[in-house]
């Protein structure tokens, strides 16, 4: 048949189409064909939607979307389907009726198909559907009504339950509740049609296709199927009306009369069973006719189906046998009672809860032909019942145990009262049930906790009562005989329960769990009428009062819970004579058994005996019962002892109580409170009054108190006593014992003082009414020693053996502050909480108390503050906690020197105290102001601890022109001062100020404006803050303490939060004021605000801050920058007028000072003042020359002399950079000549560069040689033409000279003088200034220097002097720990290597080449012995980091020197190398292979080099990805930015230059490598490296500017390939260079290109020497073209070649062939030779095999 891609038919334009060939036959024949598997004559309803555009009238109903919906629900794939579904309820939601009702005609075919899919979720989303669709389409599915219903109600009973809800919501949706039957009705045949067809006709393979569904899949659905179509019976005949029922019975008889139906009783599936067993009972209660017609198959069916068990048939087998009313088609005796007992002997088999409710119902439904003889069924029957008691599961399980007690008891009562007449069978009947089943189930109990706390007893209580209800119900009727009757039951059952609880009892060993459970049943008993509860009464046909009361739910009864009936008084009391009888029975045998035999158990039941019957009968009875041993008690007269109950108090009970050795005294203490139930108030006192006083242990004591308070009758009975003196006296004595135990045992925290303790928190917090248990003077005594005991403690040096007794204090404030209101009102309780307080507030060092009592007593203060602040009244007065607190506090700030960690705690605990109030004042911050009030120090405390802070802090700011300062004669001891592990006061007063700030009141509080106060105090607190942070920031966070305390600050979010202050509120607490008052450190503090303080302009006289004292001329130059051009003009003209008057004025520095400060502003300065000031300075020249301080003694200098010195160097500074055109040659010669001068005289004075101001002096110094550098160096030819002629010649014939023969030498005299870096007096500052001048030094300087000589004893050398003593000097300081001094020699060293190889010349050639295989050189000794000693330092640092990881250093630190030395000696030794001609090259790389020092130099960088070595860009962001390899190294000497990845960037700069530089050592090295480590490197490389390397090497081929003759070479980048093109003559050669991925680890492959006029042999061994040049010369590509060229032009010489290595010019050391053999004549290299000899262990010629001479 065709196929796509065929020919057609000629003529046939158009595709076959199936949807065409339909239309045609429908117009053709008038009907629509059906399709395969669709039955078009049995129903009028479209099948399918059409899947190709024909049938237009058809399909022009149906949405386009909608059709593809559609078809995709006919699709196999589930998620396909289910997503179809979906698709199609949500567009019949969103679509127009209109559009939706088009599908209707379709819609039943499709839904009967996926209603019952096998796949869960299709299902119910289906029915989600459908109730879319009928929403929207409402009336219009009526026609379709008949086609749906039949799958519609099946699947509204399908099993899975939200498919089965979604389907009911679908039909309530479409039909109201009035409406549903009508429905039903008008589509019940089609509904039961379909019904009957599933259970008679389908099989599993019929209702699936077997060709398309597995065989599990389709019986899942069959049985589906049919669970759905039996409930659906159900469903049915529930909904239809009464006329409906009776219209189908027919056709249910039909489906009912079938064999195949009655088989689904047996169907192996209990999902089948349990829904045949459903419709069974739909049909005995919907239509009792035809189930009448059936029971000769129903009744069999159903009554032998009772042992099925399964959880799933058991309900609706039961509820269907109780719907069962004939018995005569089943033998009962054979076939239903043996499969009953059998159930009921194994509990239900774990179903009791299903099975044993339907019991009693069973009962009244037996006929008597079942039943008879009565006496044994009911004997059979109920210990059967009981029987289940003992299963497995029942024994396990409480529920089911409490279901089967309570279907017995009910039972049992239900018999009991239908066997009430006085006929001698029915009297026999009622006896058994009475004695041989309830009082053995009774007996059973006492002995089984389970059933003990079942439900039983409370039953039998109702029992009881029903009982006695019928007595008295007969009696007003004068029925005599039922009366009888019922009283004789009663009284057997009591005579019978005597004997039983007797038996127990008067045992010595008598069950302890059995006597408890003969207590609970008569407490239970006893209670039933405390309680008027609703009951459930259930009436049965017959006219007696049959009752049955029923246990709510399915849980455990607890024997205390009561029940009572309805109508209880009208019945009476149960208090019978035998109830009473058997309590005092019971009691008599007790206290025989306690007297005897001092039995424990008998005295517990005796105790738990009277709680329930304190009544004056069993007291009376127990007394007269014995006879007392009486002793002469001190209350016999003052109470009355004719009271039976004070009688067995007094003479008995206490007498128990007394007793020492007794451990469990709870029921004597239980016994005392029955007794004093029978007696008056005064009573009661007087004999607790005896009781306290008898020494009983604290214990008692306690349980008296607890039970006391147990409720509010017995409290207000007790009342006189608990506030009593005898007692309040007897807790303080026990508290002042307490205390003094615990002061000095450790062993107080024995069970006794735990008791002890514990009484004391109960007395202290136990309220009744807010009235205090105890009285309140006894309270207040005992809250004063608490107080005084937790003071002591502050006060001993060890603490461990107070815990104990702090635990307990703690314990009882705890519970004291949190349960009793206004308990620190008391000024006692007050004392207590500040106590606690201040024992959280200080570190563990000095209270010497453990983590958890520090958290408890944290808890204790939180409770106690919390307590306090709640108090309505509470004001912050003297003497109470806030005020006292806060004096303690500030006296702690300012007082104690704190470390870090005793200022978190305190800060902690006091925050802790702040959040407190701030969660109990809401929005009164009232009590919060005051707080913080008495907080603040005040002004002179401000000013006293802010002077005591250390003056270091003025030499940054000083070395860094942000300050000019000065100090009274400066000491190098107080620069030498370090401070200690204690932070100064004003740190520890600011963090702690700033942090209750934050906490308590936020940047924009409005409350700040109402309370002026408050501002007042935020504005100190914030200032001094700013004040605190700018010290520590001048002082660098050094030491460690301080760092750590401002990562304490910023971890606490006090520098964030200062931040977000509005700008204007800082500028109000940053004032000015302070500033100009105080200067120095204020001044650099308004400093960093000074941008945003715009109003300053208008309100401060800049004229007036003309100096007149040191704080105006600091807080000068913070302003400088803001004011307006006019007024710094102004200041310039003040100031020069000062300068020329000088004669007349004193305060010279300072309008230097001021001149200088409004130059940096850029202010514009007019050339003539510039000219008028420049003359005075060189008046002061030659007239006040002492100002100068030229040739002085500069530690004999005053800091006054050094600031006005010092600004004279900026002023010439300022000169030489801005207004060089204004000096004339004088002027110029009086620069120059002071600049030598002062440099002189900073060479002279270098012992006293521990003063910052002569740090100063000499750093101003440089920077004017700088400037002067700069100058001469960099200036435009202009420039340089105006200048005067002999000016530039003296600057370089002299100046210079002079400069650096006094600079040079001078970091070496300042080392030498300061040899500790880490000195606080180290002058590092002019190492760094002194190494940025010396950057300038000219090469010429540096071989000519004329440093000291420095020569070391057997150092080999070639150098000349002068090189080898600036070596030996400036060498060893690349190690000194100092960053600028050793980035300055670095520069100063790098300059001069590229001159050291030509001392060299043409290498080792004093040694002979019969010596060793290859000869060596070494680089500089000087070098090498520092790279020596770095590469030991080296490994001992990165020892433990393997390669690939990154070694953490610190910045600065001494590995960070050691490391950075050690790359700084390398980076100048590879510069060294580069410089190398060839052949010495090969000769210094042979002597680092055998030192092994490139080895180890690689081995260090891939554990300094980062994993991922990205450049930090601080710009924006390019496309190309920044790293250390791309961007080069900027070293230098005043960069201090860079620290934090300056080492990883040098140590990639010093990888780059070895790969570059030393490319076949680095190759050979990585090839050496174990396989982790080569491969990590190869990795790095790769990535990183070889991109960059490649592309500079091809570069260098593009750029070369290197001519050979005969030579022609091509780079192409694309393809990383240089080509070289040989020809001489006739000879064409060309060889393709290859750059290798991981170049330069991989070797250079060359391939052959076109060659003319060469042999294939020797065009071999010419590649072949080109490869070995390229891959063993540490050299670039042209270097080894270069090479290979050298080696071919020496064969055409006609130079042969090696017979060993086939090469002119050896590989490794450039040399030709030499040695030759006496015999052969042929010649090798002494190289090659050596190598051949070692190897082979002869001494023969290679090529001739002759010894070799």
């Amino acid at each position: 048949m065709g196929g796509k891609n065929k020919q057609r038919t000629k003529g046939n334009v158009r595709p076959s189409s199936s949807g065409r060939a339909a239309e045609v036959l429908a117009r053709e024949g008038g009907v629509i064909p059906g399709f395969v598997g669709f039955d078009s004559t049995v129903t009028s309803e479209l099948s399918y939607v059409p899947a190709v555009h024909g049938a237009e009238d058809i399909d022009n109903l149906v949405d386009a979307d909608f059709r593809l919906v559609l078809r995709k629900l006919s699709k196999r794939d589930v998620v396909t389907r289910l997503k179809a579904v979906q698709d199609f309820g949500s567009m019949c939601q969103e679509r127009d009726a209109e559009e939706v009702k088009g599908v209707l005609p379709y819609w039943p075919r499709i839904y009967c198909k996926i209603s019952m899919d096998h796949d869960r979720r299709i299902r119910e989303a289906t029915q989600q559907a459908f109730e879319q669709l009928v929403l929207k389409v409402r009336r219009s599915l009526a026609p379709f009504l008949k086609s749906l219903m039949g799958h519609w109600i099946l699947s509204q009973c399908d099993t899975y339950t939200p498919a089965a809800s979604a389907a009911c919501q679908a039909f309530q949706a479409a039909f109201s509740p009035t409406k549903q039957p009508e429905a039903l009705s008008f589509c019940k045949d089609e509904i039961l049609t379909v019904l009957q067809d599933i259970l008679l006709k389908e099989t599993a393979d019929t209702l699936s296709d077997p060709q398309s569904v597995t065989q599990e899949e389709r019986e899942a659905k069959y049985v589906r199927m049919l669970t759905s179509s039996l409930l659906g019976v159900k469903r049915l005949l529930s909904l239809l009306l009464q006329d409906d029922r009776v219209a189908l019975e027919q056709r249910l008889a039909d489906l009912v009369n079938s064999g195949k139906f009655w088989k689904y009783s047996k169907h192996k599936t209990p999902q089948v069973r349990g829904a045949f067993f459903e419709m069974m009972c739909a049909l005995c209660e919907f239509t009792p006719g035809l189930a009448q017609a059936e029971a000769a198959r129903l009744c069999p069916a159903v009554l032998l189906s009772i042992d099925d068990t399964d959880p799933v048939v058991l309900p609706p087998v039961w509820e269907a046998v109780l719907h069962v009313d004939c018995w005569v088609h089943v033998n009962s005796k054979k076939g239903f009672l043996p499969k009953l007992w059998s159930l009921l002997k194994e509990g239900g088999k774990g179903m009791a809860k299903s099975l044993h409710p339907n019991l009693m119902p069973l009962l009244s439904k037996l006929p008597s032909q079942v039943t008879d003889p009565a006496l044994d069924f009911y004997t059979t029957f109920f210990t059967s019942f009981v029987q289940g008691l003992s299963s497995e599961r029942a024994a396990m399980s409480p529920s089911e145990s409490a279901v089967i007690v309570t279907s017995v008891v009910e039972c049992l009562r239900y018999c009991i009262l239908h066997n009430t007449e006085n006929e001698e069978h029915q009297k026999k009947i009622s006896s058994m049930l009475i004695s041989q089943q309830l009082l053995p189930l009774v007996e059973k109990a006492l002995g089984n906790p389970l059933l003990q706390n079942g439900p039983l007893f409370l039953l039998v209580t109702r029992l009881l009562v029903s009982l006695e209800k019928r007595v008295c119900l007969h009696k007003e009727d004068e029925d005599s005989n039922r009366k009888d009757v019922f009283q004789g039951l009663l009284t057997d059952f009591w005579e019978g329960l005597g004997l039983l609880f007797v038996r127990y009892v008067d045992n010595e060993e008598a069950d302890p769990q059995a006597l408890e459970g003969i207590a609970s049943l008569l407490q239970q008993v006893n209670r039933k009428h405390s309680h008027k509860t609703k009951s459930v009464k259930i009436c049965f046909s017959k006219p007696e009062d049959n009752g049955k009361t029923g246990v709510e739910g399915d849980g455990v009864e607890k024997p205390v819970q009561t029940v009572s009936l309805v109508n209880e008084k009208a019945f009476g009391s149960l208090q019978t004579q035998h109830f009473e009888d058997v309590v005092c029975q019971l009691a008599q045998l007790c206290l025989v058994h306690v007297n005897e035999k001092n039995s424990e158990r008998h005295l517990i039941f005796l105790s738990l005996l009277l709680r329930s019957f304190h009544t004056p009968r069993v007291f009376m009875y127990i007394s007269v019962s014995h006879v007392y041993i009486c002793k002469s008690l001190p209350l016999t007269d003052e109470v009355n002892m004719k009271n039976p109950a004070l009688e067995f108090l007094l003479e008995r009970v206490l007498v128990w109580l007394a007793e020492k050795d007794r451990s469990d005294t709870g029921h004597l203490v239980e016994m005392v409170f029955s007794s004093l139930l029978c007696c008056s108030k005064q009573e009661a006192t007087r004999i607790l009054n005896y009781i306290t006083t008898m020494n009983l242990q604290w214990g008692i004591i306690l349980q008296i108190i607890q039970r006391a308070c147990a409720d509010p009758d017995t409290l207000q009975n007790c009342n006189d006593w608990l506030k009593g003196a005898v007692l309040g006296e007897k807790l303080l004595g026990l508290t002042e014992e307490l205390c003094k135990v615990g002061h000095c045992s450790p062993s107080s925290t024995s069970s006794t003082s735990s008791h002890s303790w514990t009484l004391i928190s109960l007395v202290l917090s136990q309220h009744h009414n807010n009235v205090p248990l105890i009285g309140e003077v006894y309270m207040e005594k005992i809250l004063e020693k608490l107080h005084a005991t937790l003071s002591e403690t502050k006060s001993l040096s060890d603490a461990g053996n107070m815990e104990p007794l702090i635990s307990f204090i703690c314990d009882v404030a705890s519970t004291f502050f949190s349960s009793v209101q206004d308990c620190l009102v008391l000024l006692s309780a007050e004392e207590l909480l500040l106590t606690v307080f201040q024992l959280t507030a200080q570190d563990q060092k000095h209270t010497h108390l453990s983590d958890s009592l520090l958290d408890k007593l944290r808890k204790v203060c939180l409770t106690g503050v919390q307590s306090l602040i709640q108090h309505s009244d509470y004001e912050v007065k003297e003497g109470g906690f806030l005020h006292s607190a806060a004096i303690w506090v500030k006296n702690q700030l300012l007082t104690v020197c704190l470390d870090i960690k005793s200022l978190q705690v305190l800060v902690l605990a006091v925050q802790s105290v702040v959040e407190t109030i701030i969660s109990v004042c809401n929005q009164d911050f009232s009590i919060l102001f005051e707080f913080f009030t008495l907080l603040m120090p005040g002004q002179t405390e401000w000013t006293r601890i802010r002077g005591a802070l250390p003056p270091q802090w003025i030499r940054i700011p000083l070395l860094s022109s942000r300050h000019r300062g000065v100090c009274e004669k400066p000491s190098m001891d107080m620069w030498k001062f370090r401070l200690s592990s204690r932070l100064p006061a004003h740190l520890c007063a600011c963090a702690l100020l700033g942090k209750v700030a934050q906490t308590a009141f936020t940047p924009c509080d409005q409350k700040k404006e109402e309370c002026p106060s408050h501002v007042l105090n935020l504005k100190n607190t914030v200032s001094e803050l700013l004040y605190a942070l700018q010290w520590c920031k001048e002082v660098e966070y050094s030491p460690a303490i301080i760092s750590t305390f401002h990562s304490l600050l910023t971890d606490w979010g006090l520098i964030n939060n200062l931040k977000r202050y509005p700008l204007n509120i800082l500028c109000i607490m940053l004032s000015p004021c302070r500033s100009l008052e105080d200067g120095g450190l204020w001044s650099l503090t308004l400093e960093n605000y000074i941008h945003t303080m715009s109003y300053i302009l208008k309100i401060v006289c800049f004229i007036s801050l003309f100096p007149a004292c040191q704080s105006k001329l600091s807080t000068l130059q913070v302003l400088c920058p803001i004011m307006t051009k006019e007024d710094r003009e102004t200041l310039v003209t003040l100031a020069t007028a000062g300068l020329i008057n000088w004669q007349q004025n004193d305060n010279v520095y300072w309008c230097l000072t001021v001149l200088l400060c409004c130059l940096k502003a850029s202010t514009q300065v007019e050339e003539e003042i510039v000219q008028a000031v420049l003359a005075t300075v060189m008046e002061w020249r030659n007239s006040k020359e002492d100002w100068f301080l030229f040739s002085s003694d500069l530690s004999k200098a005053t800091v006054e002399q050094l600031n006005l010195t010092v600004e004279i160097m900026r002023f010439l500074s300022w000169l030489v950079t801005h207004s060089s055109t204004l000096l004339g040659t004088n002027q110029w010669d009086f620069v120059l000549c002071s600049m030598l001068a002062w440099l002189e005289t900073a060479s002279e004075n270098v012992s006293s560069l521990w003063n910052p101001w002569v740090q100063l002096f000499v750093c101003e110094n440089t920077t004017l040689i700088v400037k002067l550098n700069q100058f001469f160096t960099s200036s435009s030819p202009d420039v340089v033409e105006n200048l005067p002629s002999e000016l530039t010649g003296e600057w370089t014939d002299f100046f210079v000279e002079g400069i650096y023969n006094l600079l040079l030498p001078l970091p070496v005299k300042i080392i030498d003088a300061f040899n500790e870096p880490d000195d606080p007096v180290f002058p590092l500052v002019v190492l760094q200034s002194v190494g940025m001048a010396l950057k300038y030094v000219p090469v010429q300087q540096l071989n000519q220097n004329s440093l000291p000589p420095r020569f070391i004893a057997d150092q080999k050398t070639n150098l000349p002097e002068p090189l080898q003593t600036l070596l030996n000097t400036f060498c060893p300081l690349l190690l000194f720990k100092a960053r600028p001094l050793q980035i300055a020699v670095y520069h100063l060293l790098e300059k001069v290597m590229p001159q050291l190889p030509e001392c060299d010349g043409e290498g080792d050639s004093n040694k002979s080449d019969d010596d060793r295989d290859e000869p060596c050189l070494s680089p500089p000794a000087s070098l090498m012995a520092i790279l020596s000693t770095c590469e030991e330092l080296c490994d001992s640092i990165l020892a433990g980091v393997q390669v690939g990881e990154l070694a953490v250093v610190q910045p600065l630190s001494v590995e960070y020197s050691c490391i950075l030395g050690y790359l700084l000696a390398w980076k100048l030794l590879l510069t060294f190398f580069k410089s190398s001609p060839s052949h010495l090259r090969a000769h210094y790389a042979q002597y680092l292979k055998r030192s092994c020092s490139l080895n180890k130099l690689l081995l260090h960088l891939f554990k300094l080099m980062p994993e991922n070595p990205a450049y930090p860009s601080h710009g924006s962001e390019t496309k190309e990805t920044k790293t250390f390899f791309t961007e080069s190294l900027s070293l230098a000497v005043d960069s201090i930015d860079c620290v934090e990845w300056e080492l990883p960037h040098l140590a990639c700069s010093v990888y780059y230059s070895t790969v570059q530089d030393l490319p076949a050592m680095v190759r050979l090295w990585w090839n050496s490598q174990e396989k982790r480590v080569s491969a990590a490197v190869e990795k790095f490389t790769i990535k990183y490296v070889s991109p960059v390397l490649s592309a500079e090497e091809i570069s260098s081929v593009h750029s070369s500017t290197q001519m050979f003759d005969s030579m022609t070479v091509k780079a192409r980048s694309a393809a990383r390939e240089v080509i070289a093109t040989y020809s001489v003559d006739d000879i064409f050669i060309e060889l393709v260079i290859q750059l290798p991925q991981n170049y330069p680890l991989g070797s250079i492959a060359v391939e052959s290109g076109r060659r003319v006029g060469v042999a294939v042999q020797q065009w071999r061994n010419w590649m072949l020497q080109l490869s070995t040049y390229l891959t063993h010369q540490n050299g670039s590509i042209m270097e080894g073209l270069a090479l290979w060229k050298n080696n071919v032009d020496k064969r055409f010489e006609g130079i042969e070649d090696c017979m060993i290595c086939f090469s002119v010019i050896h590989g490794s050391n450039y040399s030709l062939p030499k040695k030759a053999c006496r015999t052969c004549k042929k010649k090798f290299h002494s190289a090659c030779l050596y190598k051949w000899f070692t190897s082979s262990n002869k001494s023969t010629c290679p090529l001739c095999r002759e010894t070799f001479f």
